[in-house]
């Protein structure tokens, strides 16, 4: 009974790294888009962007670490 219960957990925490991969991965191209329009971007531009792509790739770690596939 608790190995079912360990095992839906892992499904439900799965599942929303995933969602939150995606959505940190959306946020990030945005940003990237927004400082490749820039003419003269800000350095609150260029850290916003640095920042969203570390948590991006934060999450991709993590999910890497859970063996979590993107192809959903």
């Amino acid at each position: 009974m608790f190995f079912r219960r360990k095992e839906r957990l892992r499904k439900e925490y799965d599942e929303k790294l995933f969602v939150q991969l995606n959505r940190f991965k959306e946020h990030w191209q945005q940003e990237k888009l927004l400082l490749e329009k820039s003419f003269d971007p800000s350095e609150e531009v260029i850290c916003q962007a640095k920042i969203a792509e570390a948590k991006y790739i934060f999450l991709l770690r993590e999910a890497k670490h859970r063996k979590i596939s993107l192809k959903r």
